[in-house]
């Protein structure tokens, strides 16, 4: 069965065009030109770019690997699906595995991994999904229970195999190589949690008394020990990789794959300068890897890379390898101290007593968390995979045994820089409505600026959601105007502001709160108006919710009426609820009132606001700017998506993989959609995602310091 990219609909493996949307599924759209590629061409005929689907092999097996099994036909499989790109290795791979790089000639079909992973825990008559096959794993719960001392092939009943095979959801001949390998275990038992730091996994299986996996390759990817030597990468980066590897460690000892942290090539950072692996690599019996290993590998990196070496670093290298420290708590707390130590020798004249945190540099943690009035949820994250940019970093040295005085400690302030903005949004008219009352308006400019200073972004975005009421020709009507009316407004005043003469034009500021207030007043006049020469009444005058939000570099204003939402999540401070909903029973509890009884009210859900309806008297939308920080993932939502708790309780498998900027947005926005019909499915729903990538701004923290 070929899944469609684009609509995600079922087709026959015969089938050269989608049957619904007519997309093509023997080529690709080259992401450079536009032209279409067959899948069995590695790169684009017209521009070079790459577009086919590759793979990293890792074959493991008892004994040397026998070249002719699967050399001859130059394919990895038997059914010819997994091109060889590279000459066969002639090494022994039956320890640690061959590595070789593999091009997929069927990329729409449902990989063997996938399959059974989403009929064994789906039941056998379930729908082919559009996750991807890490996306899959990493929500099923062979995931989410396995532990160290849990064998994964244990935990796969081999009757539900069976059962999947004779429904040919998995074809019969496939069955035999369905138990996974020994070698997979350690990628899909870590993958929900770890999915930045370690590759996907794509397939696995058993073949001729060897075992195959097939990762996501990074072999594209620049090493860490390059980035080292490059004078641009700041010491404080360098600190925030070490602290990664710490994390990671622990980890891995669990699963005897530390070896993968000591291995030179295997360590790499992606486009987000997050440091990452290859691969994994199994520990040897009888050398098992040490703290001291690693001391000895950070300073080979050192010594190779002819860096500088800050003192305390070089001295914290020098006792992990003689066996001073012994735990990688002990080490992670020294890492500490040589980051706000760092921090201090530049960025005192930028204290701020008003921030404490003393949760800098802990990789994926999260530290206190301010909550919005009432409503708002957060749900923290326990992931160590990717790295902080917090930019709150306390000044004082941290110890094992003393950080009694860590709250009242000062805070520097980083400034921070957008390094890109992306966005997705999609509507859809659910399984029980008859048409579509949400409506939404997107407006993105970026702007890059070289200079030998390096390379900087200028982006603002303005985004608009509403959730329109009143019936046919009344709520799609009031969610339409009220985008227009906002996308005029600030497409004139902030977008797009016309220049009285000919003066160079100057970048107009984020819009005030006033400016906010008072565009959200015309768009409520706008419907207004029309209930007022139409004398509608009652029910019958169409209105519509609001949640607006600007951003502009680092700052972002959201302003909303009603009970569509926002949403921030971030690795540091989990999934937040940013706006409170402005209905019956949040009014009871701002008054006091206990949330059980609020909401045992018949009428608890029924708005207090909205556009249209009432005059500008009736009108008080809630303005919030915000500062983003660290690499944030903004989503506006209509109840349709938001209702029963959906993305509390789904985040970690819809929302946190789309912090990544290796993640497709607009993929995962139409996979919110259909988890939303799957669940609710009662209303329209719409979704707008938002990608903020941001760092710190370390020319303007010299200069302020000069």
């Amino acid at each position: 069965m070929l899944v469609c990219p684009q609509c995600q609909f079922e087709n026959s493996d015969t089938n050269n065009f989608c049957q619904k949307c007519g997309t093509s599924l023997t080529q690709k759209i080259c992401p450079d030109c536009g032209n279409s590629v067959p899948f069995e061409l590695k790169q684009c005929q017209s521009c070079g770019a790459t577009t086919a689907t590759v793979w990293q092999a890792i074959v493991c097996g008892q004994t040397a690997i026998q070249v002719d099994s699967v050399s001859t036909w130059g394919y990895l499989d038997s059914n010819q699906r997994y091109q060889l790109l590279e000459p066969w290795p002639t090494q022994d791979g039956a320890q640690q595995g061959l590595a070789i790089k593999v091009l997929d000639c069927q990329p729409f079909q449902m990989s063997l991994l996938e399959t059974l992973f989403y009929q064994v825990y789906s039941g056998s008559d379930a729908q082919p999904p559009s996750e991807t096959t890490a996306e899959i794993i990493a929500s099923s719960p062979i995931t989410s229970e396995a532990t160290s001392e849990t064998n994964l092939q244990e935990m796969i009943d081999a009757e539900a195999i069976a059962t999947s095979a004779a429904t040919n959801a998995i074809p019969s001949e496939d069955a035999a190589a369905l138990a996974i390998p020994a070698i997979a275990e350690p990628y899909l038992a870590l993958q929900a949690e770890f999915y930045h730091t370690l590759p996907g996994v794509h397939d696995a299986w058993q073949q001729d008394h060897q075992s195959v996996l097939l990762l996501e390759d990074r072999s594209h990817l620049p090493l860490l020990a390059d980035l080292w030597r490059d004078s641009a990468i700041s010491p404080l980066q360098i600190l925030y990789w070490l602290r990664e590897i710490s994390e990671i460690w622990d980890v891995l000892a669990a699963w005897n794959c530390c070896q993968s942290l000591l291995e030179i090539s295997n360590l790499r950072v992606d486009e987000d300068q997050v440091f990452c692996l290859q691969r994994l690599y199994g520990d040897l019996e009888g050398s098992l890897p040490t703290l001291q290993d690693l001391g000895k590998l950070w300073q080979g990196l050192f010594e190779q890379s002819q860096r500088t070496q800050i003192a305390a670093l070089a001295l914290l290298i020098r006792d992990l390898q003689e066996g001073s420290i012994q735990t990688t708590d002990q080490l992670r707390s020294r890492l500490q101290a040589i980051a706000q130590e760092l921090q201090s020798t530049f960025t005192a004249p930028m204290m701020n007593p008003e921030f404490s945190d003393p949760n800098f540099m802990d990789a994926g943690k999260v530290g206190p968390v301010s909550h919005a009035p009432a409503q708002t949820t957060t749900v923290a994250t326990n992931s160590s995979s990717e790295s902080s940019n917090n930019p709150l970093i306390q000044l004082s040295t941290l110890s094992d045994t003393d950080d009694s005085s860590a709250d009242d400690a000062p805070t520097v302030v980083l400034p921070m820089q957008l390094v890109n903005l992306e966005d997705a949004g999609r509507t859809d008219i659910g399984r029980q409505r008859e048409h579509n009352e949400d409506y939404f308006g997107i407006h993105t400019e970026l702007k890059k600026i070289e200079s030998p200073q390096g390379r900087t972004m200028q982006g603002k975005g303005l985004y608009i959601l509403c959730d329109g009421m009143g019936g046919h020709a009344g709520g799609e009507v009031a969610s339409a105007m009220a985008v227009d009316t906002l996308r005029h407004y600030f497409q004139t005043r902030w977008l797009e502001p016309q220049n009285s003469d000919n003066s160079e034009r100057r970048e107009p500021p984020l819009p005030s709160e006033a400016e906010i207030r008072e565009a959200v007043r015309l768009a409520n006049l706008a419907i207004y108006d029309i209930n007022q020469e139409d004398a509608r009444s009652g029910s019958g005058r169409m209105g519509t919710t609001l949640v607006l939000v600007l951003i502009q570099g680092t700052t972002a204003v959201v302003a909303h009426v009603g009970d569509s939402r926002l949403y921030r999540l971030s690795r540091r401070q989990g999934l937040e609820q940013v706006t409170v909903d402005h209905e019956v029973g949040q009014r009871e509890i701002q008054r006091g009132v206990e949330p059980e009884i609020a909401y045992a009210r018949p009428d608890a859900y029924q708005l207090t606001q909205a556009l249209g309806p009432r005059d500008e008297n009736f009108i008080n939308p809630d303005v919030q700017f915000i500062d983003l920080t660290e690499d944030t993932l903004l989503l506006l939502c209509s109840d349709g998506l938001s209702d029963h708790d959906l993305l509390e309780t789904h985040w970690r498998t819809h929302l946190e993989p789309l912090l990544s900027s290796q993640s497709n947005l607009e993929r995962g926005v139409n996979q919110l959609i259909d988890l939303a019909n799957q669940y609710n499915g009662h209303d329209n729903i719409t979704a707008i995602a938002i990608r903020v990538r941001v760092r710190p701004n370390l020319a303007q923290l010299r200069q302020s310091a000069a």
